[in-house]
């Protein structure tokens, strides 16, 4: 009989309360040093290795554990160093530096992960020299020995880190030759140090783009087997499903496979004969991207399967579980609702269940779980009848005619200024808000100070001389989860956050019912700035593809249906905000890019869709009114032609990290909508230059009409420092007070 075994692919680094978070934080903002850092970090790695012990882990992974982000740590591994940061010594403040930017250089760019809310640290080839650094993966596994706990290393494999990449003269396939002795140097030293088997991982192979990628991962994966043979290499992909019939030809101990995310077709293709029934089989069978709870029947049907086609299977999560949060543990929420959610520590007690059920015939836990998944599926959670032909899909009238009618409604100079719509949520409003929530000040006192702060940076935008104005958004704690509060169908942790980019965590809203707005959410804020000013103040809001893809969505209906649904709730909040007498409405979609699916051949279905969502939430507005749009961490190249599809008067795209390569995309397509790319990083604490401010604007207005140009930063101001913001958009101000100055333009009347 089959032993099965359990294995995981990366826990959580944030901490139960983000204790990763505030150290790191800590330690930037000088308030601890690098040895209380390495302490706090060292005792909270512990932590973290003893809970996937404690909970029954076979395989439980070391390597996951990172200061900033994986794929960075990948490239100060191997010496793969900015050209404009090398010359240092290769340590945490380096690795800061480059994520984040210094006074003097800007940061590297931040991109999503292929197709998640987290975001990695884009690498550099110009004018590297790889080789190996201190291998601080093998200072983890043995970390990992000292605390008992055997481990498998996780390092991401060489074809999918330069696929990230970008930069450099050599070939694509030059820069993986150049990688492979000095990963093999890392696998001969993990051996040696005791590692049974090492968890390289290739997200790149479920993409369009593997079947590029063939010849050298062939040859990748040749090398190590034949130069680092006594190493144990699980080739682990996720996300999609990948071709098996290339795959499984690879010179390796076992494949991870996807079983959650990759619609059928990996299971298909084992059923086909294309797996080796002597490799071992690391079955992705526990959704390791959503927070619900695994319908363990089904898992146990899945299992039986899998057995018939390997010698060797290893039960896991979908992918790592950095993509959820740590536990349910200290979670006060209603049972009908509790019953069906599944945290990270949950989902491996969930492996632990089928484990036990298969290897010892306990099924103790397994009917526990499976009779707990049952009484969440009896509730009906789904009551409400939607009218969507009542709604408009689609702005009548044509841009170019609603243009003139804004023109004269906003009266606005050329190259126009404005912010994405945040301003820094220091200490004071965080405790504020917090004091509030946990009834320790008043509604009266809480809303006092939120219009105190609105005032206040009504005053600052206006004495910068920025032209559209935004009322800060100081009411709400996050973009979605602020949302998630205040529309039916949705359920708020309290400690159910996760890693966004570096330090930034967020806490995605759970979404378990139909979605319905019922009162104003932003127009009292609103009203209130406009109130201050007689420059126009913008509504903020979120879109419904962000609001789906960073909340938890339900898995019952099809996402498009949620979609619809929260489209519907936006466009409530629009009207809303129109009626009260708001011109310019920002309806954010920064992540329509990231919900992107991997294979092209869903490509055309997804971007339709999100049209049609964004569409319904903002059509039905009057033709003078404005409506505006922001995007940011994407390759936008592909989603191009859906985004002029959006029809939104003025879309803003963040492009300072990619230092103006999205300038680029448009030179293939006419875009004749109002468009601004930020010229500066907002996730840098470095104060840009006028010189660098005008060299953007330049370079975008080669390519864009100047009519059309609006001039922002690339991204919302909510994690910077007051000081920051004000002298950051006072350069921007007085670069385009120049460029104005330097031309013969349009000026307000």
């Amino acid at each position: 009989m089959m032993t099965i075994k359990t294995s995981n692919l990366g826990f959580p680094r944030l901490g139960k309360k983000r204790e990763w978070k505030k150290a790191i934080e800590s330690y930037w903002a000088k308030k601890i040093d690098k040895a209380e850092l390495d302490q706090t970090l060292q005792d909270l790695h512990k932590e973290i290795l003893t809970i996937q012990k404690d909970h029954h882990v076979d395989h439980i992974p070391t390597g996951d554990f990172s200061l900033y982000d994986h794929v960075l740590d990948t490239s100060l591994l191997f010496n793969i160093i900015p050209e404009r940061f090398q010359g240092r010594p290769v340590d945490d403040d380096l690795l800061f530096d480059i994520a984040r930017g210094n006074k003097d250089h800007v940061a590297s760019a931040l991109i999503k992960w292929f197709n998640t809310n987290y975001h990695y640290i884009v690498p550099e080839w110009d004018n590297v020299s790889p080789q190996l650094n201190n291998n601080v993966l093998l200072e983890k596994f043995n970390f990992s020995k000292e605390v008992g706990v055997t481990s498998h290393p996780v390092i991401l494999g060489p074809v999918t880190y330069v696929a990230l990449s970008k930069g450099g003269d050599q070939s694509f396939d030059e820069k993986v030759r150049t990688l492979l002795p000095l990963y093999k140097e890392v696998f001969e030293q993990l051996t040696e140090a005791g590692a049974e088997y090492i968890q390289v991982d290739e997200p790149i192979l479920v993409t369009d783009g593997a079947a590029d990628l063939q010849d050298i991962t062939k040859e990748a994966y040749e090398f190590f087997n034949e130069a680092a043979p006594a190493a144990k290499l699980v080739l682990q992909t996720y996300f999609e499903r990948v071709d098996l019939n290339f795959v499984g030809q690879l010179p390796v101990y076992g494949f991870g496979l996807d079983f959650v995310h990759d619609n059928g077709f990996n299971l298909q293709q084992i059923k086909d004969g294309l797996f080796p029934k002597e490799k071992a089989l690391f079955a992705g069978i526990v959704d390791g991207r959503n927070v619900w709870s695994t319908n363990i029947e089904e898992k146990k049907a899945l299992i039986e399967t899998l057995q018939s086609y390997t010698d060797e299977l290893v039960i896991q999560p979908s992918s790592s579980l950095l993509h959820v949060p740590v536990t349910l543990e200290e979670e006060t929420l209603d049972d009908s609702v509790r019953e069906g959610l599944s945290f990270a520590t949950e989902k491996l007690d969930e492996l632990y269940a089928l484990k036990q059920l298969f290897n010892e015939n306990d099924d103790t836990l397994y009917n526990e779980l499976k009779a707990q998944y049952e009484r969440f599926e009896s509730q009906s959670f789904k009551q409400l009848e939607y009218d969507y032909d009542s709604v408009k899909s689609e702005r009548t009238t044509p841009f170019k005619e609603r243009k003139v009618l804004q023109d004269q409604v906003l009266n606005l100079p050329d190259l126009p200024t404005t912010t994405i719509g945040s301003f820094p949520q220091s200490r004071e409003v965080r405790k504020y808000r917090a004091d509030w929530k946990n009834n320790r000040i008043s509604d009266e006192k809480y809303e006092e100070f939120v219009q105190n702060e609105i005032k206040r940076w009504i005053e600052i935008q206006e004495e910068i001389g920025l032209d559209v104005l935004v009322h800060g958004e100081f009411e709400r704690n996050d973009m979605v989860e602020f949302f998630g509060e205040k529309l039916n169908g949705f359920l708020v942790t309290k400690f159910g956050w996760v890693q966004s980019y570096g330090s930034r965590a967020v806490k995605p809203p759970i979404i378990y019912g139909d979605v319905k707005w019922t009162a104003p959410l932003t127009v009292k804020e609103t009203l209130y700035a406009q109130s201050l000013t007689d420059k126009p103040v913008k509504g903020m809001l979120t879109g419904p593809v962000t609001i789906l893809n960073w909340s938890f969505e339900r898995v019952d209906i099809p996402r498009s249906e949620v979609q619809d649904q929260i489209a519907l709730a936006i466009n409530e909040e629009v009207l809303a905000l129109e009626e009260a007498g708001i011109k310019v409405i920002q309806v954010d979609e920064p992540a329509l890019r990231e919900g992107l699916p991997l294979r092209s051949e869903y490509h055309e279905d997804y971007l339709n869709k999100a049209v049609h969502s964004f569409r319904l939430s903002t059509s039905s507005v009057q033709d003078s009114t404005q409506i505006h749009t922001h995007m940011c961490y994407s390759q936008f190249g592909q989603i191009i032609h859906a985004i002029k599809s959006l029809d939104a008067d003025v879309i803003s795209i963040e492009t300072s990290r990619s230092h103006g390569d999205l300038i680029k995309d448009f030179e293939d397509i006419t875009y004749d909508l109002g468009i601004g790319l930020g010229v500066y990083d907002i996730h840098s604490p470095r104060i840009p230059t006028e010189e660098e401010i005008t060299v953007a604007i330049d370079r975008a207005l080669q390519e864009i009409d100047r009519s059309l140009f609006w001039v922002n930063p690339d991204c919302g101001l909510k994690t910077r420092q007051e000081e920051e913001v004000k002298q950051a958009l006072t350069v921007l101000v007085n670069s385009v007070e120049k460029l104005r100055q330097d031309n013969t333009v349009k000026q307000p009347n």
